[in-house]
């Protein structure tokens, strides 16, 4: 992934938005995959904490409304693949929620940096809380 900023910068409506291809939890995924959908991509400081926990079941518990309106769900954070996986087995072995979207492997924070979750100053070991709502007429660069 070659993605070049200087600074955080957040995201800017009507613009497309930072592109990315990554390794997940469901294989290396693009946002160019969910061109003409709806994505909400969101992201949690770490795997194994209950605010983290809580926000992702809610979602998988959602999924399928999100779907129904065309709508796809992609969580990240800076932890590796193999958390995520034994964190969302812990999840359904522990809630019984199973976790059916990816989650994003984003070790060296270059998508947390392209989409501005990354508070200057506050730290440089994780990525803030936050989530994008990305319109599919304009979520790919031409």
């Amino acid at each position: 992934m070659d993605i070049q900023i200087s600074q955080p910068v957040m995201p800017q409506l009507n613009r497309p938005a930072p592109d990315f291809t990554v390794k997940t939890t469901h294989g290396m995924k693009s946002l160019s995959d969910y061109k003409g959908k709806w994505l909400v991509l969101f992201a949690h400081p770490a795997d194994f904490t209950p605010v983290c926990t809580t926000e992702f079941m809610a979602f998988a518990q959602r999924a399928e409304e999100f779907k129904a309106v065309n709508t796809e769900l992609l969580g990240l954070s800076i932890d590796g693949i193999h958390a995520h996986i034994a964190w969302t087995r812990s999840i359904k072995e522990n809630f019984g929620v199973e976790i059916t979207f990816p989650i994003i492997e984003d070790l060296q924070m270059k998508v947390a940096n392209a989409y501005g979750m990354v508070q200057p100053g506050a730290s440089d070991t994780s990525a803030v809380r936050a989530t994008f709502i990305i319109d599919p007429r304009v979520c790919c660069a031409p």
